[in-house]
């Protein structure tokens, strides 16, 4: 994967997109240093329309690196739309999406499970054309069994039940820490999910340097036909974090008149701005 961000279609008109989830872990790499310019380079080296990122932190008022998901949106030329699920260090920590596709408002789901840390699923629609918008939920569910199989109920309420304002595909990405058949068993009813044993050499996405389990997942609608799937191992992205991108091809499939609308209801509005 060699395409630039600045390659990435913007186009009225998008028929084929590359969607992306990384969890940054703060940008803090393997050696314990925190650099947001090197997972810039990894996203440069990915190329994607679209990325979901986790665990990014927002601290303003000092260096521009501090304010991570300000920071990666400026230096990659790309919109962005950051839900804050939390305080931390001094800043906001939450889910960043970043597109190189015009954005709407972004609306954060809250997911927290009292007694542990807050969690949340940042849902931003992507503008593919005048008539058409990619519905993006990136989530980050908790790292208990208990704590997802609550979230998992109140995931789906988020994304499929509520009012018929939303049409368009959608797709739910991110860090789900699930590596069993939970949250998969909730959502196959409703979703596509990425195989990556037809994909990839392997079944699992984490650590990146050593996987043996699979926590990083990408469901679609549908609507979306996966050409491509890839775990980006470069030897950035094998520093930069402890997880690496999974990065999915999709080809937007004509809908047919009538087909139903896909449904998001109540949520709040996302605790950050789109950025130039």
């Amino acid at each position: 994967m060699t395409r630039s961000a600045q390659d990435a279609p913007r186009a009225r008109e998008a028929s084929r997109l590359r969607v992306a989830t990384y969890n940054v872990h703060r940008c803090r790499g393997l050696d314990g240093r925190t650099r947001p310019s090197r997972i810039a380079r990894v996203l440069r080296e990915v190329g994607a329309d679209v990325v979901a990122l986790q665990e990014v932190l927002s601290v303003t008022g000092g260096r521009p690196e501090e304010d991570q998901p300000r920071y990666l949106a400026d230096e990659l030329g790309l919109e962005m739309q950051f839900g804050a699920v939390r305080n931390q260090r001094g800043g906001q920590y939450g889910n960043v999406v970043l597109s190189a596709l015009p954005l709407g408002p972004g609306h954060l789901y809250d997911l927290s499970v009292a007694g542990r840390e807050e969690r949340g699923c940042l849902r931003v629609d992507v503008r593919l054309g005048e008539r058409t918008s990619l519905h993006v939920f990136n989530v980050h569910l908790g790292t208990a069994l208990s704590e997802r199989r609550k979230q998992g109920p109140r995931l789906l309420d988020a994304v499929i039940r509520g009012s018929a304002e939303l049409v368009g595909p959608r797709v739910l990405l991110g860090d789900f820490n699930d590596w069993g058949a939970v949250l998969a068993s909730l959502l196959a009813a409703h979703f596509r999910s990425v195989d990556l044993r037809t994909h990839l050499r392997r079944t699992r996405t984490y650590p990146g340097l050593l996987p043996f389990l699979h926590l990083d997942h990408i469901y679609y609608d549908e609507d979306l036909e996966l050409t491509t799937l890839v775990l980006h191992r470069s030897p950035t992205a094998l520093l930069a974090s402890d997880h690496l991108p999974l990065v999915a091809d999709f080809r937007v499939l004509p809908r047919a008149n009538g087909a139903r609308p896909h449904v998001a209801d109540g949520s709040a509005p996302a605790s950050g701005t789109t950025a130039s």
